[in-house]
């Protein structure tokens, strides 16, 4: 199976280091494990959309869409689970 390539939105990366050092190297180590796999057990697709998804880790929200065509996974999201959706 290929490697997917990782890419981080600009406004994902900003969110990222806002977040409490320890939550942050738990949100990195998750989002370089989807190069392997980007739809691993916990994975859940957002209703309405086509390739968007979101793995937990602890109270945050890692939300990111998978093309699968060009294999890349892009990190749209990072947040707290009380805000990540809205």
């Amino acid at each position: 199976m290929a490697s997917y390539s990782l890419v981080w939105r600009r406004a994902a990366e900003k969110e990222l280091r806002a977040l409490p050092k320890d939550a942050i190297a738990r949100l990195i180590a998750l989002a370089d494990s989807l190069r392997g796999n980007p739809t691993p057990l916990g994975a859940r697709k957002l209703v309405n959309t086509e390739h968007t998804y979101r793995v937990r880790s602890g109270f945050y929200r890692l939300v990111y869409t998978v093309e699968r065509n060009r294999l890349i996974v892009e990190v749209v999201r990072v947040a707290h689970r009380k805000d990540v959706y809205r």
